[in-house]
């Protein structure tokens, strides 16, 4: 048995308590994609290009490639809520709430850089970093404010980096309130509170070290019924509400100037792209549109989160899988939208002959005009594909072509728009049956019965084709234990023939298979073979031979008891048939058929009985009958007849 021992390390970090934070993997991203059970935050480090995570229930943040591939998690963040990344990217920081601090994490490689107590009762809660400074909220909805860490503060007897009750007067935070910054306005903080029915917000500029109001909305149940997110819009005086609502901000006050499709959550890229949660749906929007740029499927389970990479390559979503959690999903080409291609082609067309092929693209974002398709053919001469030439797009959206199709059966024809700048490449496909050409292929030997182990010569005969002239004799012995096989593949001689032999030890389906070309059609024939078992009987226990007549008989004394022993080809659960007949007034009378199994050996030896008479002639024969002897894999096989003298 291997021993284990602990770490110096390990032991120490038990020493230091829960709140001491291990790396718990670290380097190349996994496999893994990661997954949490109670989202605490989701943002996304354009610099590092990574993403990182907040589980609340574990108390970890996990940081993935932007492919949603973990790279490295962290545990100690106990009751994780928000997340928030520095400036120039280098800085992870959380809130956690449950022991009261604002922790510093290192974004490359996720140790601590420093830990930061915040002496509240509840909180912190949620997270953003503007003008050097971390802001965060807290308290419930009885006392919330506005806190702040300046991480350029060294903490001492005498110097605090931590500063709480933040918020200017004539702003009130009851709960702790959700928080938003925007690259484009640097300095400005939204905040947006929670919990109350009508969504008390405001806009504070902070870019002095100190929180001032810029604009200032109380609970007048005008604007909103509630607060579950809130967002900055980049470019314009407006924050986004519920991921819905667009309020402006002018004089201190808020007023709805629009709305996109009603949704829940949305977070928007710098250039004013939104993303916008809606039910199981993930939509972006162009700036202040109410028709989306594209929609992704988040599956029955919902989505947490959202969040976009700061070069709007991506959107990051945090998305419900079954059994509950969530898992990072990056959704990509966000900002472009997806045409809808359709094409058309005949159901059947003749081989050579011109038919004709129709579509339409559209897009809710209006296409370039003379967009052009790319066209290929696919068929059984060019398999890979044959480039036709390209298409160009009517001002409605259809378009057409014609083209000869040179082969035969099914023909694929393929447009394609490669897309730009704003528009993601999309294709569609449909198929034609296309008509070929008859060949005859025929197969000698059906219905013929051959004695058992006969090696029989299989011919099949091809006639005209394109290109192909290959053909397949495949054997399938009667009985479930041997499978069909491939006898003989090759190409026909001049002749168009092609010969394989099957060993006859079975009732045998053959089959020849012509694969078809691309002017010919496949072509299959059947040709159905039986053969006989082998089968003799030897007799034993007489005392000479002599012949009576015409036929040789077995002489025995009238009180012997012959015995005769039938060797049959074996096969599980097979009979043979005794057959016995007397000779009478010149005539043979049947006198008895009973079945006896063979044994393993193939043999069966039947007692024939002594008759105490003299002068009797007898005969006998064993019988294999298809059907009666326990199975069907051959034909019916008889024995030549055994005759019998018993004498004095």
């Amino acid at each position: 048995m291997r021993t284990r021992s602990i770490s110096t390390a390990t032991a120490l970090a038990v020493l230091f308590s829960s709140a001491a934070l291990s790396v718990v993997a670290a380097g190349t991203a996994s496999a893994a994609t990661a997954k949490v059970t109670t989202p605490g935050g989701i943002v996304v480090d354009g610099a590092l290009k990574r993403v990182f995570v907040g589980d609340r229930s574990t108390g970890t943040v996990t940081a993935t490639d932007y492919s949603g591939a973990v790279l490295e998690s962290v545990s100690g963040l106990e009751g994780v809520t928000g997340l928030a990344v520095s400036d120039d990217g280098t800085t992870l920081y959380a809130a956690a709430e449950g022991t009261h601090d604002i922790v510093a994490l290192d974004a490359a490689t996720l140790d601590e850089k420093a830990r930061y107590p915040v002496a509240t009762l509840k909180g912190p809660r949620y997270v953003a970093f503007s003008a050097g400074k971390v802001w965060f909220t807290y308290g419930d909805q009885w006392d919330g404010n506005l806190g702040s860490v300046d991480p350029a503060v060294t903490p001492g007897p005498d110097t605090d980096p931590v500063a709480l009750g933040q918020a200017p007067e004539g702003v009130s935070i009851w709960n702790p309130g959700l928080l938003d910054t925007d690259p484009s306005t640097p300095g400005l903080l939204a905040v947006g509170e929670t919990g109350d029915s009508t969504g008390s917000m405001a806009i504070l500029d902070v870019s002095s070290g100190t929180a001032q109001k810029v604009a200032y909305y109380s609970s007048d149940y005008t604007l909103n019924s509630g607060i579950g997110d809130i967002d900055m819009v980049p470019g314009a005086s407006q924050v986004l509400v519920n991921g819905t609502l667009r309020d402006a901000y002018q004089d201190g006050k808020f007023t709805q100037v629009g709305a996109y499709p009603a949704g829940q959550r949305a977070d928007i890229a710098p250039d004013g792209t939104v993303a916008q949660i809606n039910g199981t749906q993930i939509s972006t929007f162009k700036p202040n549109a109410t028709k989306p740029i594209r929609t992704y499927s988040a599956g029955s389970y919902g989505t947490a989160d959202l969040a976009w990479a700061p070069d709007a390559s991506r959107v990051f979503a945090l998305v419900g899988v079954s059994g509950g959690g969530y898992t990072v999903k990056a959704l990509t080409d966000p900002t472009k939208n997806v045409p809808t291609l359709t094409i058309n082609a005949p159901s059947t067309a003749k081989r050579a002959t011109k038919l004709t092929v129709t579509g339409k693209i559209s897009a809710t974002v209006p296409l370039p005009s003379g967009v052009k398709l790319e066209v290929t053919r696919t068929d059984l001469e060019s398999p890979n594909g044959k480039a036709l030439p390209s298409v160009t797009v009517k001002a409605d959206g259809t378009y057409s072509f014609s083209d000869t199709p040179p082969a035969g059966g099914t023909v694929t024809y393929k447009a394609r728009y490669a897309g730009d700048a704003q528009h993601a490449a999309v294709s569609a496909s449909d198929k034609v049956s296309v008509s070929r050409n008859a060949t005859t292929l025929t197969l000698n030997n059906n219905g013929k019965l051959y004695s058992y182990g006969t090696d029989v010569k299989f011919t099949a005969h091809l006639g005209t084709t394109y290109k192909n002239r290959t053909v397949e004799i495949w054997a399938d012995p009667f009985g479930g234990d041997k499978p069909k096989k491939l006898i003989k593949s090759g190409t026909v001689n001049s002749s168009g023939n092609i010969t394989a032999t099957v060993d006859m030890t079975r009732d045998t389906l053959v089959t020849a298979v012509f694969k078809g070309d691309a002017r010919y059609a496949p072509k299959t024939v059947k040709s159905t073979a039986y053969a006989k078992v082998k089968v003799s009987v030897a007799v034993s226990k007489h005392y000479k031979t002599a012949k009576i007549g015409t036929h040789t008989y077995y002489w025995f004394h009238k009180s012997t008891d012959p015995l005769l022993t039938t060797t049959m080809t074996y096969y599980p659960g097979r009979q043979q048939r005794f057959d016995l007949q007397v000779y009478y007034n010149g005539t043979w009378y049947s006198a008895d058929s009973e079945y006896f199994p063979i044994g393993s050996n193939g043999k069966s030896a039947v007692s024939l009985g002594a008759p105490g008479e003299s002068g009797i002639k007898a005969r006998m024969r064993s019988a294999y009958i298809n059907g009666s002897s326990g199975d069907s894999v051959n034909s019916t096989t008889y024995s030549s007849w055994k005759y019998l003298y018993f004498s004095n």
